[in-house]
């Protein structure tokens, strides 16, 4: 059958409404802004590490205390993930996304005038961090909901802006800076990043409503309304416990009188209040922050898993330049290994969202055997001992890292987790949960890092946490699987209960008590 509009002619402000998931449509619109939104954000992140040694030098401030900013940002983001559902769900997503774009900017441009540290702390770490919270994470949920059979894809190749700004940004910022200096350079990043507000303008709303069929009055309703009037006619009361209307006798049926008038509006006013009692009742008003999935076991597991996965995250991007030149390899060998890698991530993301995209198919047990492998390159890096180890070892970790970053968000819209409904609201926690890891991950890796004298155990401890964040993973399935056998178990003990209740019951419970009476007459 062929997908239909409800409304054709709207204004562009005005949301998008189908019949069903347009899987296209202006969606692709939408996934054009989110690989600008990624670039500008996460791009921009991770290409901040060439203005440290500037910083360092005009603040005269060690290297770990200029790493704060953006652990300050990153952890800002994810702690904030629910303010920004919450607006979301109030507001709409084109206005959070705009709004977030004009805070990630006024960050970027206020820190190029910092005179210290701490001033950077502010502005680039909280202001700037609430703005990329409240662009990424919308444009993420608005673009899987335009998706459905090519969520998976669509969202994995977006993604790669990200990776695609880190190419492009890094080696510009740093020529820029030899021309200008690094607080005109930074200025013209925040300029650069106000083009949020382009991208989030373009993030029309969608409202799926599913075509009803409106069924006719049921036939039994002439019935109970002659049922009344026999009822009224004979002068008995009626009385039904289930339905919960009780139905007396007109004033004009008292004894002495023989006969009741043919016109009378009781029985209708007794017609009306059945209908009335039948009727569905009104939709309940969605919720700006549903802390239902909570409740739910899957969501918890998912929610593990992503806490300590993000323990892994980090440390290949902050120690595989230390780690290499520590076993001697030179600063331009070690520069092309990190570019191998974020080589690497692109072909990984866009390879996972064509493998999840095949029908069909379990995505969940396929993020899972991408993330024990993320594990096995993880537990590797110890091992390598020159520069083609090294660069194997990279290749393959960015490999599996992009098909585990790319998907574990929009995996939230499977059934098997949350589910598109409460996606939203799920996103949201699940980012706050993460955000704990966030900020507990890098100081982590760095203490023990300090503390052994060992690069490799900032790789040991990641690896860790992605094997314990695989265990949490392989349980979310059976948990689901679990709650869903229970919530069938409920319906059908509910459907039984209410059996009851049936307007057939109603009648024969009264037709009953009827014969029982003329029966009690008859022997008296």
């Amino acid at each position: 059958s062929k997908m239909t509009v409800k409304a054709v002619k709207m204004p562009c402000t005005a949301p998008n409404v189908y019949t069903k998931v347009p899987d296209g449509g202006w969606g692709w619109t939408v996934a054009f802004a989110f690989f600008f939104v990624e670039a500008l954000t996460y791009g921009i992140i991770k290409s901040f590490g060439v203005f440290f040694n500037d910083l360092m030098e005009s603040f005269d401030e060690t290297n770990s205390r200029i790493s704060w900013i953006i652990s300050i940002c990153v952890f800002v983001q994810t702690f904030t993930a629910p303010l920004s559902t919450v607006l979301s769900n109030r507001f709409g997503h084109r206005f959070v996304v705009m709004a977030g774009g004009v805070l990630i900017s006024t960050g970027m441009v206020t820190a190029s005038f910092a005179r210290t540290v701490v001033d950077m702390y502010v502005t680039i770490g909280i202001i700037s961090g609430l703005g990329y919270c409240l662009s990424f994470l919308p444009t993420v949920t608005i673009l899987s909901q335009y998706f459905d059979k090519r969520r998976s894809l669509v969202t994995a190749v977006a993604s790669t802006g990200e990776c695609f700004a880190v190419f492009s940004f890094a080696p510009a910022i740093t020529a820029l800076k030899e021309q200008i200096g690094w607080r005109y350079s930074l200025l013209s990043v925040g300029v650069l990043q106000l083009s949020i507000v382009i991208c989030g303008s373009l993030l029309r709303p969608i409202v799926i409503k599913e075509q009803e069929e409106v069924k006719a009055q049921p036939p039994e309703e002439p019935t109970e309304t002659k049922y009344m009037l026999e009822n009224e006619q004979t002068r008995t009361s009626i009385e039904s416990i289930d339905s919960g209307v009780e139905i007396t006798t007109s004033p004009s049926n008292v004894p002495g009188k023989t006969k009741a008038e043919p016109k009378s509006e009781e029985p209708k006013e007794h017609v009306q209040i059945l209908v009335e009692n039948n009727s569905t009742p009104p939709e309940p008003k969605t919720k700006l922050l549903d802390f239902s999935v909570m409740r739910d076991y899957s969501f918890i597991c998912y929610a593990f898993f992503g806490l300590f996965a993000t323990l892994g995250f980090f440390a290949p991007s902050l120690y595989i330049i230390p780690l290499s030149l520590s076993l001697g390899i030179g600063k331009d060998h070690s520069a092309y290994i990190l570019s191998a890698m974020a080589i690497a991530e692109v072909f990984g993301r866009i390879s996972a969202g064509w493998v999840l995209n095949k029908k069909p198919i379990r995505k969940i047990y396929i993020e899972l055997i991408c993330v024990v492998l993320l594990s096995v390159a993880l537990f590797a890096f110890p091992f390598a001992s020159e520069f083609w180890g090294l660069m194997t070892c990279s290749i393959f970790f960015g490999f599996m890292l992009g098909t585990v970053a790319g998907t574990h968000i929009p995996l939230l819209a499977e059934d098997d987790v949350v589910g598109i409904a409460k996606m939203s609201s799920a996103a949201g926690v699940y980012v706050f949960i993460q955000s704990l890891a966030g900020l507990a991950g890098p100081p982590l890796a760095g203490v023990l890092v300090d503390t052994t004298q060992n690069y490799s155990s900032a790789f040991y401890s990641c690896a860790a946490g992605m094997v314990l964040g695989a265990v949490f993973l392989a349980l979310v399935r059976p948990c689901k699987a679990g709650l869903c056998q229970r919530q069938q178990q409920r319906a059908e003990e509910s459907a039984a209960e209410a059996l009851p209740d049936l307007p057939d019951d109603f009648i024969e419970m009264d037709i009953g008590k009827a014969e029982n009476s003329g029966k009690g007459c008859d022997g008296v």
